[in-house]
């Protein structure tokens, strides 16, 4: 489900703001040179096993694994979909692993009808299909589903059309401004700056009776580059499919939210599923989207929102009505989870989770196979270990997610369903999904900070011969040095010059640890590579396939060698290490400059109040002195109170004293060389692997409860994107001045406990 453009370090927008704060306060923690976690003769073993890994991964296995597993189309309900189960089922088996497959029945609609035509004077009927491409040898193959949007509602109707950009607030804000009201409407918004999901529900908020998504060649087509099969960018009738589920609110089977969806699990009624749409919705391709905007009328769109079809963009409405039809049949679906388990010779009860999925939307090669086959490399390397003698000392489960693509379905249903196990045993969820040529992509609990920082110097990039971390830290500098960047930008090539870790981008949603971290608050990683492949023009099209890949995404197979090194290695570090890696004073200085920011955030809102005032006055004045003036004026916001992040302040500060402290008991532990018994080992171990959950709350965030950790969350209007201490921050971003108050004070009770755990934890490296 991750795209492309959110994968080089997992999305730079995540990470500017961490990096712009930081570099302002470059201070960190000195790295001594010894492997985190271990004592020195434990570090040399290690290091060895690691090297034995190695030395079992090979770019040609990857490359049938993919070319098999991207035969056929791998959505789920396809035969191939089971039979990509099964087919890793007997390869875990093979490999020395114990491995089941767990189904769950969950609501999966698919379509039955979907029709579009332009009608009037000027009629065209859409011809919402991919046609199959010369070179490309799956691409003409049936058993495919037609493109649609997963989770939208159905529905036959017949509106005027009115284009709303990328259908987004400001959006919506612009459209207003020009008295255009979409309420009875159909909206036609293109995808990208921001998650489909959103568009089609604010239409639906703003009172459309339906939505049309289209694929600007702005943003993936052929302003980017040569399209496919000359290029790797998206051709005229490539259409994004995808799920529209208000996955902010919860993810998962719609009708079991919070609960697995097993046999005789309590389920919703259709009606009641608070996460499925209420108007119909359509992804098309920019070949049908263009004679819809040929139609419109009205004021010309503002130079932001034209897009590069050779056309002038208007806004509309149009005078001519569109008529769309979907219709679904809404049935329940398995789902097949592939579950691995290799048991810890010490510490069995301590598991590190290791997953990616495998369902696709049509093949599937990049997204999610790419990711899949570094799994399966990483799964069988650590079998060929198992045949030399070793056994981790703490538990691996190693899972072949289904159903992400519709809503993250296999991992939440499984996670929900074993709840409470996870949170007595798991110590870390390790994630992949797509994967590339290029740069890392880390982001995830910034506990895992140090460790990933650690690996990465130690894996070396195929390309340019330095290590993985090392050639993203010259991608900063590079990318922050021209004339023109951004301050940003030139932020985070200040940071990446001052040496040392480079931080974690932090998780939002749209890929399978959010059940993990921000369900029942377990360390989180997400790991892949990027930033320098072509596959973002054909995401969740008939055209991510193996022969696409092959050519554009990771020719070599090297990348996703690179990939099963680094997860394969915080595997291994975190099931062997003689404490777990965790390091929480990496926490504690990114949750520091979150509560900087939210001073900012507080500062910039009222300094914006105080304009939109002098604006209304200002307007007021000119509509007094031309009552034909045609914008109508922005509404007032209320004057903005005192917002006190007082507690906020004192719990980081706080909690920066408890870090400390703890990390000079774990240096003098380190220095010992960890003389511990196996008794404190394990106690030291759980309350460090449970550090995580401290930092949920039973409760959950403001309007959706299953979301529950309290530092990270998606936005509940940006979709993938992370929004940082979610209670406090969504509520001033909203202007719900009482709420953010209020979430200050819970936040900081939610960060008190974890720093209470965090003194328990340096008290027994103390004491012992």
């Amino acid at each position: 489900m991750t795209r492309s453009a959110i994968r080089p370090l997992l999305s730079l927008g995540c990470l500017l703001a961490t990096f712009a704060a930081a570099a302002a306060n470059v201070t960190g923690h000195a790295d001594d040179g010894t492997l985190f976690g271990f004592s020195t003769s434990a570090a040399t073993a290690q290091q060895d096993l690691e090297r034995r890994f190695d030395a079992q991964l090979d770019p040609a296995e990857l490359r049938g694994w993919l070319r098999q597993m991207a035969s056929q189309p791998n959505q789920v309900g396809s035969p191939h979909d089971k039979a990509n189960a099964e087919f890793m089922l007997a390869k875990f088996r093979e490999w020395g692993w114990n491995a089941h497959i767990e189904t769950f029945s969950v609501l999966y609609p698919t379509p039955k009808k979907v029709a579009l035509e332009l009608l009037g004077p000027k009629p065209y009927v859409a011809a919402l299909h991919e046609p199959a491409i010369e070179g490309d040898a799956t691409s003409g193959l049936g058993g495919a589903l037609p493109p649609y949007n997963v989770y939208g509602a159905d529905g036959d109707v017949s509106a005027a059309l009115v284009y709303a950009n990328y259908g987004m607030p400001d959006d919506y804000k612009e459209l207003a401004r020009r008295g255009i009201d979409v309420r009875g409407k159909i909206v036609l918004t293109r995808y990208g700056h921001g998650w489909r999901g959103l568009k089609p529900k604010l239409a639906q908020e703003h009172g459309a009776v339906g939505c049309l998504i289209y694929s600007d060649p702005h943003d993936d087509g052929y302003a980017m580059g040569d399209v496919y099969p000359q290029g790797g960018w998206r051709p005229a009738q490539g259409v994004q499919r995808g799920s529209v589920a208000d996955m902010q609110v919860y993810p998962g089977d719609p009708l079991t939210p919070g609960i697995g969806s097993t046999p005789g699990a309590r389920r919703l009624t259709l009606k009641d599923a608070s996460t499925i749409l209420k108007i119909p919705v359509l992804p098309i391709s920019y070949a049908d989207a263009t004679p819809l905007l040929q139609a419109l009328g009205g004021p010309v769109a503002p130079a932001g929102w034209r897009g590069a079809l050779p056309l002038t963009y208007h806004v509309g409405p149009s005078t001519a009505n569109v008529h769309l039809t979907v219709q679904s049949d809404w049935k329940q679906q398995p789902i097949y989870d592939v579950i691995a388990t290799i048991a810890g010779s010490a510490e069995p009860d301590q598991w590190i989770v290791r997953g990616n999925h495998r369902d696709g939307w049509v093949f599937g090669a990049w997204d999610p196979l790419s990711g899949s086959i570094a799994l399966m490399a990483e799964a069988k390397a650590i079998g060929g270990l198992l045949k030399q003698g070793w056994r981790p000392q703490r538990t691996l489960v190693y899972a072949s997610w289904d159903g992400e693509e519709p809503g993250l379905l296999g991992s939440t249903e499984w996670v929900e369903t074993h709840a409470a196990e996870l949170q007595r045993k798991a110590v870390l969820y390790l994630n992949s999904d797509t994967n590339g040529r290029g740069f890392l992509g880390a982001g995830g609990s910034h506990s895992l900070q140090h460790l990933v920082n650690q690996v990465a110097a130690g894996v070396t990039d195929p390309e340019t011969g330095v290590s993985v971390r090392e050639r993203l830290r010259a991608h900063m500098r590079v990318a922050g040095s021209h004339q023109d960047a951004k301050p940003e930008a030139k932020a985070i090539a200040k940071l990446a010059a001052a040496g040392g870790d480079l931080p974690l981008a932090a998780l939002g949603s749209g890929s399978d640890y959010s059940a993990f971290l921000e369900h029942l608050g377990i360390a989180s990683l997400d790991l892949g590579f990027g930033g320098e492949d072509d596959d973002g023009g054909i995401y969740h099209s008939r055209y991510d396939s193996f022969d696409h890949y092959a050519r554009f995404g990771d020719p070599s197979f090297d990348y996703g060698v690179a990939l099963a090194k680094v997860a394969g290695h915080v595997v291994l570090r975190s099931a062997d290490a003689n404490l777990l890696p965790l390091r929480f004073g990496d926490f504690s200085d990114t949750l520091d400059r979150y509560v900087g920011e939210l001073h900012k955030l507080i500062d910039d809102t009222r300094e914006t109040t105080e304009q939109q005032h002098q604006l209304l006055d200002s307007h007021a004045f000119a509509l007094d002195a031309d009552p034909t003036r045609p914008l109508a004026p922005p509404a007032r916001d209320s004057d903005m109170p005192a917002i006190d992040l007082a507690p906020l302040d004192r719990a980081a500060q706080q909690l920066a004293q408890s870090a400390r402290a703890c990390q000079a008991a774990y240096a003098k532990r380190a220095a010992a060389g960890f003389d511990l018994t196996a008794a404190q080992r394990r106690q030291l171990d759980h309350l460090a692997g449970s550090m995580e959950q401290r930092l949920t709350d039973p409760a959950g965030l403001p309007g959706r409860s299953w979301f529950k950790h309290f530092v990270y969350a998606p936005g509940m209007l940006t979709g993938y994107e992370v929004k940082t201490v979610p209670g406090v921050r969504e509520a001033i971003e909203a202007r719900r001045w009482d709420e953010a108050n209020r979430y200050a004070v819970d936040t900081a009770r939610v960060l008190d406990r974890y720093r209470a755990q965090l003194d328990r934890l340096t008290a027994l490296l103390q004491n012992g």
